[in-house]
């Protein structure tokens, strides 16, 4: 089978699901009657190990620029939008005060990513450029 098929399949397919779940979440919850909210939380802590992994993979290697661009794209987004729809959801008084604490490590996190996204890779050994 051919990596590149693979992968574009289940991009097409991650991406749909995200979407949804992204932009209608509460038709989704809907849908499922509340019963498959467990699966819904068990997915989304999949997708967030399998994304630990990929960094876990990737830290001994230059990320920034064009370098392992796919990693530094996958995470600038995902903190992205993690942080906007946090603070949004907290001053709509949705969630408690406290989840400040953790929209302020998104928003970190999403700077940072930021950063490597748009500058080029300092190589630990050499310390250059």
């Amino acid at each position: 089978m051919k990596t590149r098929i693979l992968l574009t399949a289940s991009a097409v397919v991650l991406a749909i699901a995200g979407g949804a779940c992204l932009f209608a979440p509460d038709e989704i919850i809907r849908t499922m009657h509340a019963g498959g909210l467990p699966i819904v939380v068990q997915l989304l802590g999949a997708l967030l190990f399998a994304f630990a992994m990929v960094n876990w993979t990737a830290k001994d290697s230059l990320i920034g620029g064009i370098y392992n661009r796919p990693v530094a794209i996958g995470n600038l987004t995902h903190f992205t939008i993690g942080a906007i729809s946090i603070v949004k959801l907290v001053i709509a008084g949705s969630l408690p005060q406290a989840a400040w604490m953790i929209a302020v490590v998104y928003v970190l996190f999403a700077a940072a990513f930021a950063r490597v996204f748009v500058t080029s890779p300092v190589s630990e050994e050499a310390g250059t450029r």
